[in-house]
């Protein structure tokens, strides 16, 4: 009897791992603004829910957390990510901030830098990052040209994954969009989630 109970107490922490599978699945945290929140439309239309379909679909062992606040700035971001990365712990970040930066005409300086302290914040506990970019309307000007280059001149500084442009395929068709022409539709968002996918995909991947 002593050495049944013996082999159960071996083959307990075994046990216990098959019986919750779920306390093994790592953690996708989507920080990111109103595009990532899901303004406007149904949560689970929203592309980080459209995310946790897909692993699942395709037996990848990540659950999505979606800390996107709608409004929120990279200065925002940064007040609160130190919080958010010791509350879920994940593996990998997907860093989608900076569109209100832009809209709100803030320093770019300023962006990227407040985008390289996160990027900084993550790497110090071993996070992957994904740096998804934006790009803003033609009638920014110079200054839309410079936005949308921060990006891409950020990741290749941090040798970051990166998506060029969320809303690319998506930002020249009208219909896509409610009414404000800033949010996109529940039917533009598998589009969104194909382009955070490009570049998610391999950092799941091990790549």
């Amino acid at each position: 009897m002593r050495e049944k109970i013996l082999v159960v107490l071996k083959l307990l922490p075994w046990l216990m791992l098959l019986a919750a599978p779920e306390v093994m699945a790592r953690t996708i945290l989507v920080f990111g603004d109103s595009l990532s929140a899901g303004y406007g439309i149904r949560q689970e239309a929203a592309w980080p829910a459209l995310l946790q379909n897909r692993l699942q679909e395709r037996r990848f062992d990540y659950s999505v957390v979606n800390a996107s606040i709608s409004g929120e700035t990279t200065a925002g971001g940064r007040s609160r990510l130190e919080a958010a990365l010791s509350k879920h712990q994940p593996s990998v970040l997907v860093l989608a901030l900076g569109a209100n930066d832009g809209l709100r005409g803030l320093p770019l300086a300023v962006m990227r830098d407040n985008l390289a302290a996160m990027i900084k914040a993550a790497r110090r506990q071993q996070i992957k990052v994904l740096l998804v970019g934006m790009r803003l309307p033609p009638n920014f000007g110079a200054y839309a040209d410079d936005f949308h280059r921060s990006f891409a001149e950020l990741a290749r500084q941090e040798k970051l994954a990166y998506v060029d442009f969320l809303l690319d395929g998506v930002a020249d068709k009208p219909q896509l969009f409610q009414a404000d022409n800033l949010h996109p539709l529940a039917e533009a968002q598998p589009r969104l989630l194909d382009n955070v996918w490009a570049g998610l995909a391999p950092l799941l991947s091990g790549r």
